[in-house]
């Protein structure tokens, strides 16, 4: 029996996702695009889990689209890749994504890196944009969110040159949270995971959202998004909750010295 091209393993609120090509550097072909989105939509629907990990099997985090598979279609890009695409049924999931990026992350790969909320590297990871090379423009948001992320300028040059981007230059340019060893990537990531985990559960995808949602908007519109936001939620936080979790905080910043 094949191998699945998609693994999950749940523990304790978090699945770890693990994308399951590592021959072909994990490439998007059809079945796989299905299978991530099938899988975050199940997630989402999982009350049993509200963090996900998001990885790659082997050497490659996502080498983008499959251009074996796609170049041997009858019909344009266009018509083969399906409508239900991978980033957005990722986006979909309301709680935190950690993207733990543990070697190339290229072109679509780089897009569904772009789709996780948090990115920890491995030392061996690197981002290329190669749409440019292959002649065909990003559908999947990396035009908009990589701007967002690191400055038009350097979007620009990343997706204008296909070079490849190291990790730590991507550490240095806002683009991941933190480089690590390669065997420390996932411990790291879990241990995230769990961070995000001791907070108010509500709190935890509500924030998410008022984020996103504010992120998508012009600064006065956000504003006024955050007030709506914060309005409806505060008001079923009581004063005896507050008093609740005052001393968890407390003894949270004493072990966080330094």
């Amino acid at each position: 029996m094949s191998e699945p091209v998609i693994k999950v393993d749940v523990e304790n609120e978090v699945a770890l996702v693990t994308l399951n090509r590592p021959t072909a550097m994990n490439a998007l072909s059809r079945e796989l695009r299905t299978a991530i989105a099938d899988t975050f939509e199940k997630l989402e629907a999982d009350p049993a889990v509200r963090v996900v990990i998001l990885t790659g099997a082997g050497k490659a985090f996502c080498a983008g689209l499959d251009l074996k598979e796609l170049g041997q279609g009858r019909d344009t890009v266009q018509g083969t890749v399906e409508t239900k695409d991978p980033v957005t049924s990722i986006a979909r999931f309301s709680g935190p994504i950690i993207g733990a990026i543990n070697g190339v992350a290229i072109t679509g790969g780089f897009e569904l890196a772009l789709a996780c909320d948090v990115l920890i590297c491995s030392s061996e990871a690197r981002f290329a944009d190669t749409h440019g090379r292959v002649g065909i423009l990003p559908g999947w948001g990396l035009s908009q969110r990589l701007s967002r992320t690191i400055g038009i300028y350097r979007a620009k040059e990343l997706s204008l040159t296909g070079n490849f981007l190291t990790a730590q230059q991507a550490a240095d340019w806002g683009l991941a949270n933190r480089v690590v060893a390669p065997d420390e990537l996932i411990p790291a990531a879990k241990k995230l995971a769990n961070d995000m985990l001791s907070l108010v559960p509500e709190a935890l995808s509500g924030y998410k959202r008022l984020i996103d949602q504010g992120y998508a908007e012009n600064f006065g519109d956000a504003l006024k998004t955050e007030l709506k936001f914060s309005g409806a939620a505060n008001k079923a936080v009581r004063s005896a909750d507050i008093e609740a979790r005052r001393e968890t905080i407390r003894q949270r910043g004493q072990t966080q010295k330094g």
